[in-house]
């Protein structure tokens, strides 16, 4: 159940066991700390929780050094759920509760629920107002109001603690690979669907243009694509970049993918990209009929990518 208020947690004789993070990406460090919280809720007969916030906190504190995230809020939700957690309680951060004590805010906690048992977090974790919320203030409460505090070690991966900044420095260099094997799963970058200058269209080729502001990108070029929609893949071909061939004055950040022998309305839906190659480094043409051409090429090299694929 997503919960939006501590108080929406249904009222019951049950123990709560729960873990705070941001969790961007839900990494498998992330994932550790949420799987030892269910596994802990099952054995006392508890109610699993997971809390989260709907934004970084950095992104009201301190908006100029506010990282770009792995997803979006709706993926994160969709993640956090697919491991089993009973409910998942999405904070809405804001100005106000970043000047919310860490102190304050697990006494509020307790007192809404009566009867938390434990609490789970990255034992390099801090929350609260002048992040003073940690694994020792937690302790400190546990045993004054009576709840077990549990600070998980950071996960290594080829040797290297695990987190989200090394992910999005591996997305950022075009390490799908590296952020695959860090994420325990495939790297999808999502967002809704926005309406476009229809450029695609008229080449023939219609895009769904998605709107990733706040999110970490891949490098510029061309790729071939998985499209999610609604659980299902669909072969594509995936631009990003500043569409130079435009010679736009202003030119922002676009990513365009063209679904192969789709026909459908995708706008208003959010869409996840998986990059399975790329195609070619992003580059600009002489004319919009040169741009046509090596599309219909770079839609070629994706269906011939794809039927390799299921030769193999």
């Amino acid at each position: 159940m997503l919960l939006r208020h501590a108080s929406e947690l249904p009222a019951d004789d049950r123990p709560v066991c729960a873990a705070i993070g941001m969790f961007d990406g839900v990494h498998v460090g992330h994932q550790e700390i949420i799987q030892k919280v269910i596994a802990e809720a099952r054995a006392v007969g508890g109610v699993s929780v997971v809390i989260t916030f709907d934004a970084h906190p950095g992104e009201i504190v301190a908006p100029e050094r506010a990282p770009a995230l792995l997803q979006s809020l709706a993926q994160r939700i969709e993640t956090i759920g697919a491991l089993g957690a009973e409910a998942l309680w999405v904070i809405h951060f804001d100005r106000a509760f970043s000047e919310l004590s860490a102190e304050a805010f697990i006494r509020q906690m307790a007192e809404a629920w009566g009867r938390l048992r434990s609490l789970c977090i990255g034992v390099d974790f801090a929350f609260g107002h002048q992040r003073s919320g940690n694994v020792g203030l937690l302790r400190q409460l546990g045993a004054e109001i009576g709840f077990a505090v549990h600070g998980l070690p950071t996960v290594t991966v080829d040797g290297q603690p695990v987190s989200s900044t090394r992910i999005r420095e591996a997305v950022r260099a075009g390490d799908f690979a590296g952020a695959d094997r860090l994420l325990g799963r495939p790297y999808q970058l999502a967002g809704l669907v926005v309406t476009g200058d229809q450029l695609g269209r008229q080449l023939g080729f219609p895009t769904a243009n998605l709107d990733v502001r706040g999110l970490v990108v891949p490098p510029n070029g061309v790729y071939a694509t998985e499209t999610w929609w609604r659980g299902a893949a669909h072969p594509s071909v995936t631009n990003i970049g500043l569409r130079p061939t435009l010679r736009e004055p202003a030119p922002t950040l676009q990513v365009e993918t063209h679904l192969l022998d789709f026909q459908g309305d995708l706008y208003g839906q959010e869409l996840g990209l998986r990059f399975e190659a790329r195609l070619r480094e992003e580059r600009q043409f002489a004319s919009l009929a040169e741009l046509e051409a090596q599309i219909t090429q770079d839609a070629a090299a994706a269906r011939r990518h794809f039927l390799s694929r299921a030769g193999n």
